[in-house]
């Protein structure tokens, strides 16, 4: 790779060395003709003089907005409405499109269904689990109604599954009498009415109350069309279902007996989810068992399988429930995206598609439905190569000029430095973002120029560029020199002196120069003996 690195003995020509010899000419001098390498020559000679210096970098670039977007949609259907047009100013978030949106209500509906009917399911394998948790988490198999322990169907070892035969229960504390009355009759009883039951056997008279009539006609032997009507007693004592009796409603009689019978008359069955191991009975038969009772004990093993089973049942319910919100939003952001907003703000410069228009998948591919450009500020950027790169920093000042704005200047500042570098024929640049300050007149596309102010300095000493030779050496105007020294003829002295702010055609003298001084310019010169130009690099060796 190429050595470039720059030495303050270099001096930076931007155009060609024939156009600084022009620049240098508007402030020569005439010192008439002295020896200078065995031939008359008329030496070019240049004031030392105060003036302010600067140094620039310069390149070209397009301009183009600070930001712009492409609108597009992400659903198909017809554009019911578009209430803009080109030229428009449109803030961020002002509607731009609506598209028809009656093809999803009824995946709305479905979604929103299908969330009432998880928070239902949702809400049931709660209360389950909660009941579970009182009924088997100690390992005991609970009694879900009271009664007599008529008969045990299960021992310790056995194994119960769901709907296994546990016990029959029945509680004759209160005794059910269903008896037929005359349909024209019972039609007359209502639920509540009292009622008198008369036993078959002692004629003895029970107090009761009336608790269902039915609504079903139904004919006796001798064709009587009756009703039948259920009474319940409390129990004295003595009633069983071997006993029968009669009832009286009112002035209503019944029109046959009927036996009694228990009201609570049940199987205790197994309602569990999983098999579990009978560990121990803790009722006999005979035992009055009320509701809640311990019944028997389930092994450890049991307990825990069996709670798990229904901690999987409502992590699946939540699971369900979930996935059920996770649709109704997804539908609805889906419907959000029937309706376009401006996704910044600024000037719509295109407008390609109108209320009325069908997206469908070919159109929504074929290109932006509307553009927008924010023109809120201009922006271009500069190819800075990586020897000046180091010197460019965010805030800088840029003079920006556009050949299509004629002779006006622009002001503009460094926004950001990029790092993303490109390598074309060996030589890396580095964008640099510029931001137009009062971009006025200038449009999107437009070529421009701009130059990044480094550094300046007020009323320095400056002398031309082609003044200034290898290793910091001018040659300043003396009579007492009476020797040439190579291409400087004589009537030069060769001072060293201390250099500032550079640029194409001025070089800043820091120390060794006094205003006034005349120095002497090259009037030809070429790249020195082992230095190599690099672009417009240049070096002077005499």
């Amino acid at each position: 790779m190429k050595n470039r690195k720059k030495k303050k003995t270099v001096i930076i020509v931007a155009a060609a060395f024939a156009l600084l010899a022009a620049a240098g000419t508007a402030a020569l001098r005439n010192h008439g003709r002295s020896a200078g390498a065995g031939k008359g020559t008329e030496a070019m000679t240049a004031p030392v003089a105060r003036q302010d210096i600067s140094s620039r970098l310069s390149s070209s670039g397009v301009l183009k907005p600070r930001n712009s977007y492409q609108v597009s949609s992400l659903v198909e259907g017809e554009i019911t409405s578009a209430d803009f047009e080109v030229g428009d100013q449109v803030e961020k978030g002002q509607v731009l499109y609506r598209i028809d949106v009656s093809n999803m209500e009824e995946e709305m509906k479905s979604a929103q269904n299908s969330v009432e009917r998880a928070a239902r399911n949702l809400e049931d394998a709660q209360k389950d689990y909660s009941r579970a948790q009182g009924r088997f988490n100690d390992g005991v198999f609970r009694s879900g109604d009271s009664g007599y322990i008529k008969k045990i169907y299960i021992k310790a070892g056995e194994t119960v599954t769901s709907g296994t035969k546990i016990a029959d229960i029945e509680d004759d504390s209160v005794m059910r009498l269903k008896v037929p009355f005359l349909s024209a009759e019972a039609a007359a009883i209502g639920a509540g009415s009292a009622a008198l039951a008369t036993l078959s056997s002692t004629g003895e008279q029970i107090p009761g109350t009336v608790t269902a009539v039915s609504a079903k006609d139904e004919t006796l032997t001798g064709g009587r069309i009756v009703r039948y009507v259920t009474i319940e007693a409390a129990n004295p004592g003595g009633l069983t279902t071997e006993q029968s009796a009669t009832a009286t409603v009112g002035d209503y009689s019944s029109s046959l007996e009927g036996t009694f019978s228990p009201v609570v008359e049940t199987i205790l069955s197994a309602d569990l989810p999983d098999s579990v191991t009978v560990e121990q009975l803790l009722v006999s038969e005979g035992d009055y068992a009320a509701k809640g009772t311990p019944i028997f004990r389930f092994d450890r093993e049991s307990a825990d399988k069996l709670m798990r089973s229904f901690r999987e049942k409502l992590d699946s319910a939540k699971d369900a429930m979930d996935s059920a919100n996770n649709k109704i939003q997804s539908t609805k952001n889906s419907m959000n995206n029937y309706t376009i907003t401006a996704p910044i703000s600024g000037t719509v410069i295109r407008k390609n598609m109108k209320a009325g228009d069908k997206i469908t998948s070919k159109t929504s591919g074929d290109g932006a439905m509307a553009v927008i450009y924010d023109l809120s500020s201009i922006t271009f950027s500069m190819s800075i190569d990586e020897l000046d790169v180091s010197k460019v920093k965010a805030g800088q000042t840029v003079e920006i000029t556009a050949e299509a704005a004629g002779d006006a200047a622009f002001q503009g500042i460094v926004e950001n430095v990029s790092l993303e570098s490109t390598n074309n024929n060996g030589i890396t640049t580095y964008p640099v973002s510029v931001t137009v300050k009062d971009p006025k007149g200038l449009l999107p596309g437009m070529n421009v120029n701009g130059k990044i102010l480094l550094e300046e300095s007020k009323n320095a000493l400056v002398i031309p560029a082609a003044s200034l030779m290898r290793g910091n050496v001018v040659y300043v105007k003396d009579p007492s020199v009476k020797e040439a020294k190579g291409e400087v003829p004589a009537g030069f002295r060769e001072v060293t002196v201390e250099t500032g702010i550079m640029n194409d055609e001025q070089v800043e003298v820091t120390s060794g120069l006094s205003e006034g001084d005349e120095v002497y310019l090259v009037q030809g010169f070429d790249s020195a003996p082992g230095s190599e130009s690099m672009g417009e690099e240049m070096a002077i060796d005499l």
